[in-house]
Parts: structure tokens; C-alpha cells; sequence
């Protein structure tokens, strides 16, 4: 009969054996190239920024990783992928500011928003712009809300579609704002920009990538930016929570995630790879041109902050009654 102490020093033997290797993959990894999921299409912000950061990460890896564009139902496809890879570190996801939100816009969500991830890094995040035609009467953020206090319901913004980064940093100004100024759905921020500026609409709210040629050519004003601090690539434009809403913040995000089930080790050293990415000129310069903030925080970190938007937007979504086509 096998005593009870054998079997004991079985366990722990296997336990500390599994221990070395997992500590030895983290170590030699990677060996082959790693996956990037993007959950968009090719030639966008979070296509350019996943390549980029592939670029740096190459140097360091001795492997090139390969970026595989899964756009479609709001970034939920690439998502689903993940969850269903092996959390052995050679399928990440480049996602954005929308994807602890999905929850609210899709009841039946194929994964749990953050049981089946692990949280890496949050990798930047960029402002956006409130923005009025030159030609606008309207000369601060005061006046606009002042007017649409006044006149309830009869101003509009434009915004690059239903549940996107401008809708909903739209639709905090109305909720924290107390106003009630109607959401206009374009197809893309250019053309909501295109009818600022032909005085088709009001005001639009585009992230800073899509308005810093236009402000640069005088066609149309930043009235505010969207985050807590003003943007240092427009600096003498305030912030929403300084021109007249308190607490006021919302950003577009970038952060990696894993599958459910990374060990602690490996996720460390990923980690440890894009903080040194995050370093790297290219990738720096390539952040400022789109009005990007580096973060690389921790997993612990990058994992509560993604909890604490969800918290935040969740009362926000419900008043605003948002629709996913």
C-alpha cells in the first residue's frame, strides 16, 4: 500500500516540477512568433499602434510577431478567438476602450468580459475634442452648455457611429453635464468632421488624431478636451472637467490581454517586454502623433482600471438607451 506521506511527496514533486517549467517557458519565451489579434480593420489606430509595438517587440523577442486583423460585431469576434487560444502567451489581443463595454451593448456576450482574459498592460491613451466650425458663435464650452440648458434638445453632436469612443464620451457630457444635446451617427469621424465644418451640424467629438490637421488649418476650434489632463498636443485647449463639468474624463484606450489562465511568470515577462517597448523612440513618436499618452501599467492595475470603466459607463449606457445595430 502506497503510504499517505509517498503520496504527498508525489504531489509536491510534480507541483514544483510543473513550477520549473512554467518558469523556464517565461525565461526562453518566445520560441515562435507570437499572435497579435486586432480587433479592427487594417490602416486603423489600433492596426498601426499593434505593428508599431510589434516593430520594438521584435528586437527584444528575436521573433517577429505576427498581427492578424479580426474586425467585426465590436471587437467581439477577436475577443471570442482569444478566449478559445492556449494561455501559453502566443496569442495576445490588442483591444481598445470599448471592449470592458461590450457587456452592456450585447446581453450575450460568448466569454465573460473579465473571467476568460488576463489582464496585461493598459499600452496608452488619447484625448478627444469637442469641435465647432470657426465660424461658430459658440466661443467656449460654457456658452454650448449654457445653450443647451436653455434650449433643451435642440443641439446635436456629430460622432463616428453608435457605442464608438466619441458616442460615449458624447453621451458623459449629457449625463454629467445635465443637458441633453442629440447624437448624430456618421459613418467614420471624418465625415462628422466634414459637417462641422460645412455647417451641417453644431459640434462633433472626434478623437485628437482625426481633428489636429483640421485645427492646424484653422477650418474648425477645439472647445475642450475630453481627459482629466489637458492634452500636450493641445495645450491651451482646457479640459471638460476645467470649462465647466466636474469629474468629467473619458479617453480612447489601448491595452494587451491574454487568455484566462496565463501564468503569473509569463505574464510578468510579457509585461516586462512592453514596458521596454514603451521605450523604444519609434514606438514614442509614433504615440504622440496620435495624441497618445504612454501607460504600461501593471496587470494588477491595467485589470482594475478596465472594472472601474466598466462601473463607470454602465449608468451612462442605460440612460442613454444605446442600440447596437
Amino acid at each position: 500500500m502506497i503510504s499517505r506521506r509517498t503520496i504527498i511527496r508525489t504531489i509536491v514533486s510534480a507541483a514544483l516540477v510543473s513550477l520549473a517549467g512554467t518558469t523556464g517557458h517565461a525565461e526562453t519565451f518566445p520560441t515562435k512568433p507570437v499572435r497579435i489579434l486586432v480587433p479592427y480593420a487594417a490602416g486603423g489606430a489600433v492596426d498601426v499602434l499593434a505593428r508599431t509595438l510589434g516593430q520594438s517587440l521584435s528586437k527584444t523577442w528575436g521573433q517577429q510577431p505576427v498581427v492578424e486583423n479580426r474586425p467585426g460585431a465590436g471587437g467581439i469576434i477577436a475577443s471570442q478567438a482569444l478566449t478559445q487560444s492556449a494561455p501559453d502567451g502566443y496569442t495576445l489581443i490588442l483591444v481598445a476602450s470599448g471592449h470592458p463595454l461590450n457587456q452592456f451593448f450585447y446581453p450575450k456576450l460568448p466569454y465573460d468580459t473579465f473571467k476568460d482574459f488576463t489582464a496585461i498592460s493598459e499600452i496608452a491613451y488619447s484625448p478627444l475634442a469637442i469641435v465647432v466650425s470657426k465660424n461658430s458663435p459658440v466661443k467656449n464650452l460654457q456658452e454650448l452648455l449654457a445653450t443647451a440648458r436653455e434650449k433643451p434638445e435642440t443641439l446635436s453632436y456629430g460622432m463616428s457611429g453608435n457605442g464608438t469612443s466619441a458616442h460615449l464620451a458624447g453621451e458623459l457630457l449629457n449625463y454629467m453635464g445635465k443637458v441633453k444635446i442629440q447624437a448624430i451617427p456618421y459613418k467614420g469621424g471624418a465625415p462628422a468632421l466634414t459637417a462641422v465644418i460645412a455647417g451641417e451640424i453644431p459640434m462633433s467629438v472626434n478623437p485628437l488624431p482625426e481633428v489636429v490637421g483640421q485645427l492646424e488649418g484653422n477650418a474648425v476650434r477645439a472647445l475642450a478636451v475630453t481627459t482629466a489632463q489637458r492634452s500636450k498636443a493641445l495645450p491651451d485647449v482646457p479640459t471638460i472637467a476645467e470649462a465647466g463639468v466636474p469629474g468629467y474624463d473619458a479617453s480612447v484606450w489601448w491595452g494587451f490581454l491574454g487568455p484566462a489562465g496565463m501564468a503569473p511568470e509569463l505574464v510578468a515577462k510579457i509585461h516586462a517586454d512592453l514596458a521596454t517597448a514603451l521605450k523604444d523612440p519609434v514606438v514614442l513618436t509614433a504615440l504622440e502623433k496620435m495624441g497618445a499618452t504612454p501607460v504600461g501599467n501593471s496587470p494588477k492595475d491595467f485589470d482594475a482600471f478596465m472594472r472601474a470603466e466598466a462601473a463607470k459607463w454602465e449608468p451612462v449606457l442605460k440612460e442613454a438607451n444605446i442600440k447596437m445595430q
